[in-house]
């Protein structure tokens, strides 16, 4: 029975099933799939046996292509820098994890960043190349993530997210909406935008859901307590601008404004603040609460430009 290769320095690998090709080495076709990676890049990752086939076999650069072939292999970067924000482990048992992510750091990997994610540092933190997250926040966005410690336990602690059965609840500075009435509840139907990796509001079925309320009340900016009921990409983002109060420092809605890697100035001011939910294995009723906060970070809105690049 063939298995996924184990995480490498908390690294998963990616894998990659060949299609139909002209090539006659998985090297060649490696090359013309990743022309972002050069070919003795590739070789240097065969060398060191980052570079497998489906039952684990060691890919060299004389390796025959053949169409279905199953190819396993570590992403990398070059000289990536180290995120200077640190996580904490909240709670761990046999079957579940909970971290209190910083802002800036990854879930996972993700463009520039392969080792500075949240799942590789906790892989290297706790031995367990089992972790899995069983939801994922923007890089960011600071808060609680959950992991699955033990395949084997999984499927019931993910029944918590597909059934609704977890209760989710964020914090976010924004400007003031002293013409809306509160709590209020905002629905509509969020699709990919342009560019894709921006979401926007459509005419349409809705299918997506945020409950909103005020926690503080400022003279320009107000301290929104925040409960998605659906879980769209940018979901609370999208729903806060669209009313007209766009997150403090949000350097994609509703308008982009990219960054120069590096620069950890103006955190996003949204956090993923408690998670409930009603143990399945146990039944016991658990809350955790994230202990970062938003007030002391800078915070301005964004302002228009032209540039479509995305993120770092």
């Amino acid at each position: 029975m063939r298995t996924r290769p184990a995480p490498i320095e908390g690294l998963a690998a990616s894998t990659l099933q060949l299609p139909p090709g002209p090539w006659s080495t998985v090297l060649e076709g490696l090359c013309a799939r990743f022309p972002a990676v050069s070919r003795e890049q590739w070789q240097e990752r065969m060398a060191r046996g980052r570079v497998v086939d489906g039952d684990g076999r060691g890919l060299t650069p004389e390796t025959p292509y053949r169409v279905g072939l199953e190819v396993h292999y570590y992403r990398e970067v070059a000289d990536e820098a180290p995120i200077p924000f640190e996580e904490v482990v909240l709670h761990v048992d046999g079957d579940l994890l909970v971290a209190d992510k910083p802002h800036y750091l990854p879930v996972t990997p993700a463009g520039a960043h392969v080792h500075e994610t949240l799942l590789g540092r906790l892989i290297r933190q706790t031995g367990n190349p089992a972790l899995v997250p069983l939801h994922r926040i923007d890089r960011e966005t600071a808060g609680l993530v959950l992991f699955s410690t033990n395949p084997d336990s999984r499927a019931h602690y993910q029944a918590l997210f597909r059934e609704r059965r977890i209760e989710k609840n964020y914090e976010a500075i924004a400007p003031a909406l002293p013409e809306l009435e509160f709590p209020c509840t905002r629905i509509s139907r969020i699709v990919a935008g342009d560019p894709f990796f921006r979401m926007q509001e459509i005419d349409g079925p809705a299918n997506s859901e945020t409950r909103i309320d005020v926690i503080a009340r400022g003279e320009d900016f107000w301290h929104y307590a925040l409960a998605p009921v659906t879980g769209r990409k940018h979901q609370l983002r999208v729903h806060l601008s669209a009313l007209g109060a766009p997150i403090c420092n949000d350097g994609m809605y509703p308008v982009l404004r990219p960054r120069a890697a590096g620069d950890f100035s103006a955190p996003l001011q949204l956090l993923a603040r408690q998670l409930a939910f009603v143990d399945p294995l146990t039944g016991v009723a658990r809350r955790f609460t994230s202990g970062f906060s938003l007030e002391a970070a800078p915070m301005h809105i964004p302002t228009p430009t032209s540039s479509i690049d995305p993120p770092g």
